[in-house]
């Protein structure tokens, strides 16, 4: 394998620049879109069966496997059974450090007077049913279901559901399940790929319909999330996603075999993960790629980072305000700040999907139990998007209601503005209250 390349970012011109820090090409083309909408338009219009076909070709599990796409109560029972104490305590840790982060993002209802008479409120809803979708393939995603579940129960969506892939046996994973216990969801079907977003988008005898769908998943995925969405019919989508990435701002004094470690933890991800460094120490930049070929053969995933590696980047840079600068310039979807005083540099921080500030603050951590939400903007999304929070469970509903006298007040504002604006159906909307008003005065 190739070693990572080191680029001088003083010596690139812009598009030199520009190709140093473009992503992996994703495959959200024309044939994913096509091969998307065909298994959407298949589902919405056949249902079950569909579900079924789909999940037997793509995931090779026998037609009769598949008769009860829900998992059953003796499903959960087994699976419970099949974690050790010390894996069910694990994830009761993370869920109650995502919950204590969580619960503090609840909204507050406003109520006040813009002016006397005239008094705006915000009132909070849950959404009614949420689809939380959490990936299977090569690794099965526990954490993903906590990072969804969480948030959802305690926004109060009162009909959650989840779809997951089964194995070959029609076996939804068994950490999932027992994680989606833990989090206080029942309901959970043996189905993954775009017919579990269809199938969750239009509903089925099997599935029902929901209002928004949450969750990572493949190309194929996150092409019918976004088919989905665009359909008056369908189903809202989380946030853009795309194969993640992390970059590290890091100066001489790191440690090479933390920088190398974690730029391995975000590549083991998927072929197209990016992983990218920068530092204003050549020596450090050599020592991470001298690490990164020492680790790299202790670790288990080798098709996928052989793969991922070929994207890797280190960069090297005059300085740590330079660095951030490309960091900014890149958004990614994880930062991590391995320098001399890196809080002092989180104000300086423009987009970023979530940060880690220091040596001891590895990503996984967030990716699994810190409390943050792992769901974020990747693909450079990051510089209009935040990450998942309890705020894209609930919809903000906002109130307006005026005395007579506030509308004798504000009234003529609005009569103006709408006049201004040759609306005159909407001036005479106020005009004939406010001739009401002078009637009875």
């Amino acid at each position: 394998m190739n070693d990572v390349r080191i680029h001088d970012w003083a010596a690139l011109d812009a598009a030199g620049r520009a190709r140093v820090l473009a992503r992996p090409r994703a495959g959200v083309g024309g044939t994913v879109f096509a091969e998307a909408r065909a298994i959407v338009e298949a589902v919405r219009g056949e249902g079950d069966a569909a579900v079924r076909r789909y999940t037997s070709r793509f995931d090779g599990v026998p037609p009769e496997r598949l008769a009860t796409l829900a998992v059953t109560a003796e499903e959960f029972a087994a699976a419970r059974r099949e974690l050790d104490a010390t894996q069910v305590a694990a994830l009761e840790r993370a869920i109650a450090n995502v919950e204590t982060f969580h619960a503090a993002q609840r909204p507050t209802i406003l109520s006040l007077e813009t002016m006397p008479g005239v008094r705006c409120e915000r009132v909070v809803r849950p959404i009614g049913a949420v689809g939380l979708y959490v990936p299977a393939g090569s690794a099965p995603l526990p954490s993903a279901v906590i990072m969804l579940a969480v948030p959802a129960r305690l926004a109060g969506c009162p009909q959650r559901v989840l779809c997951s892939a089964p194995d070959r046996s029609g076996r939804v994973n068994a950490a999932v399940l027992v994680a989606a216990q833990l989090c206080g969801i029942d309901t959970v079907f043996r189905i993954g790929g775009a017919q579990a977003i269809a199938a969750l988008a239009y509903g089925t005898a099997s599935v029902p319909k929901v209002d928004k769908i949450f969750g990572p998943g493949n190309a194929w995925v996150t092409a019918a999330k976004q088919l989905v969405a665009t359909d008056p019919d369908g189903a809202a989508l989380d946030l853009p996603a795309g194969p993640s990435e992390v970059l590290v701002v890091a100066d001489g004094a790191a440690r090479a075999d933390f920088v190398a470690a974690d730029l391995l933890a975000q590549a083991e991800h998927d072929p197209l993960a990016q992983a990218v460094l920068v530092t204003d120490s050549s020596e450090l930049a050599n020592q991470v790629v001298a690490e990164i070929a020492r680790q790299l053969p202790q670790r288990s995933r080798q098709r996928i980072l052989a793969g991922s590696l070929q994207s890797a980047r280190i960069i090297l840079v005059a300085d740590i305000d330079t660095a951030i600068g490309v960091s900014n310039a890149y958004a990614p979807e994880h930062l991590i700040l391995q320098v001399i005083e890196p809080r002092r540099w989180l104000d300086a921080i423009e987009s970023a999907g979530s940060v880690f500030i220091g040596p001891w603050s590895p990503e996984p951590i967030g990716d699994y139990c810190s409390g943050a939400n792992h769901v974020l903007p990747t693909y450079g999304y990051a510089r209009a998007c935040s990450g998942l929070s309890l705020l894209d469970f609930v919809k903000r509903i906002t109130v307006q209601e005026l005395t007579a006298a506030g509308l004798a007040a504000l009234g003529p504002t609005a009569s103006t503005l709408a006049n201004l604006e040759g609306l005159d159906a909407h001036a005479a909307a106020v005009d004939l209250r406010l001739a009401a008003l002078r009637s009875h005065a």
